[in-house]
């Protein structure tokens, strides 16, 4: 207990600062702004920089001092600032004055905000993204510590539950002149919670719907807090304080995305009574926030029967959802069944090119094949997000409100072309497959 208290109260946790202007490129720096060059460097001393400095580069247009000049790279390139836990909205001024740009932006565990986005040449723009930075410390609704996390080993390598807000920018030419970071104390949070299928995964190629939804959400207005993790049940998210997270956090108005069952399922059928059980409080204990609850039914597994016809591996625990939802007046996303359509359109052969089906040696350290039909890739990520987001706007949830234009429609009878999907792939690699199964 004296080692909490001593960690609560480290001075840099108490004193951070919480708005920054960051003027990327050379030696000229608009007033006001913090001058970040290609040597910054990340360093707790000052709180800021880049994870790698090795092949940034800065190109000077001249003009004015905060829009002439900007840092790109040929490589996925990050940067880091120590801020306390909150929402934030991020600035991001992106373009070239003498040229074109393209510029994809994810934050923390490879959570997309912006995709591909362009810039005509001579064309610089302003985009706005809203991200939820967090810690694994608990905390009362006035700030005061109550406890902590009990994080798995391999979640202190996270770029998230670090005090940090890390930025990725990527894509086939990303130009950068400047970030400005602002709190926002009036987004609404959607808090996801789930298992390895929702979590922001850190390594390519594995990926989850939850860390794609972001880019379909409007910035300002809402804000995704990603708290799924690999291998969890709705018990263990209770018994490693997860969910305590949550509940000392989440406000009225906030929404819970609740997506448990594929590990459950293992236990068997018997651990059905008592996954209602956990359900049913967690739907109860969201509205006595104030919190709206949305249920969320597990996706399929690629399991195809001889008949091409997709097998139910989840025993009873999507029907189990269903009926709570019925019974609770809760709102329902049918990932189950829409998942289902969706892999059958693909079909059995097509269906691989979603989930972590790779040959040996297709990523670093990777000395055998990938054969995963459970996890998927960017592109299976990709795709089930639009699936949760179809069934928000066709059946007018109230959040549907605050879906962004980035979603245009989805025919789940005709996917999106994977050959046509781009994804520029991150610097962290990881060939052992997440808990979970």
């Amino acid at each position: 207990m004296i080692r909490l208290l001593m960690f609560f109260s480290a001075p840099f946790l108490l004193a951070q600062q919480t708005g920054f202007k960051f003027d990327f490129g050379g030696n000229r720096v608009e007033e006001g702004f913090v001058q970040v060059t290609p040597a910054t460097k990340f360093a707790q001393r000052t709180g800021y920089g880049f994870m790698d400095i090795s092949d940034l580069q800065s190109v000077d247009n001249e003009g004015d001092a905060l829009t002439g000049d900007f840092i790109t790279s040929d490589k996925p390139f990050y940067f880091s600032v120590v801020l306390p836990e909150g929402n934030y909205d991020i600035q991001l001024i992106l373009g070239d004055t003498k040229g074109s740009s393209e510029t994809t932006v994810r934050v923390e565990n490879r959570r997309l905000m912006l995709n591909d986005f362009r810039t005509e040449k001579g064309e610089t723009a302003e985009k706005t993204i809203t991200v939820h930075v967090k810690d694994s410390i608990i905390r009362k609704q006035d700030g005061t510590p109550a406890g902590i996390v009990k994080l798995k080993p391999r979640e202190r390598k996270y770029l998230h539950w670090d005090h940090l807000l890390t930025i990725e920018f990527t894509g086939k030419s990303p130009k950068v002149s400047a970030v400005i970071i602002r709190p926002n104390k009036t987004a609404k949070t959607i808090y996801l919670t789930g298992d390895s299928t929702v979590v922001d995964a850190q390594y390519e190629p594995w990926a989850s719907w939850g860390q794609m939804l972001p880019y379909f959400f409007v910035p300002d207005e809402v804000v995704i807090a990603n708290y799924a993790e690999s291998g969890e049940t709705l018990k263990a998210f209770e018994d490693r304080h997860r969910i305590d997270k949550i509940w000392n956090s989440i406000k009225p108005g906030d929404y819970l995305l609740i997506q448990f069952g594929h590990n459950d399922q293992k236990y068997g059928n018997s651990e059905t009574s008592g996954y209602r059980k956990r359900l049913k409080d967690w739907i109860r204990k969201a509205r006595e926030s104030g919190a709206v609850p949305v249920l969320v039914t597990s996706m399929n597994r690629r399991v195809f029967d001889e008949n091409n016809k997709i097998v139910n591996t989840l025993d009873d625990f999507p029907d189990a959802v269903r009926e709570i939802a019925g019974e609770e007046k809760t709102d329902l996303i049918d990932l189950n069944a829409l998942s289902r359509t969706l892999f059958e359109a693909m079909g059995p052969e097509a269906s691989k090119k979603a989930f972590v089906h790779y040959p040996a040696k297709a990523y670093p350290h990777q000395p055998a094949a990938l054969a995963d039909d459970t996890h998927f890739n960017a592109y299976g990520a990709y795709e089930l997000a639009k699936c949760v987001v179809k069934s928000i706007v066709e059946q007018h949830l109230s959040l549907s409100r605050y879906i962004s234009g980035n979603y245009k429609s989805f025919n789940l009878h005709k996917p999106d072309d994977v050959t046509k999907f781009h994804w520029t792939e991150s610097v962290f690699t990881e060939s052992l497959k997440p808990d979970g199964n």
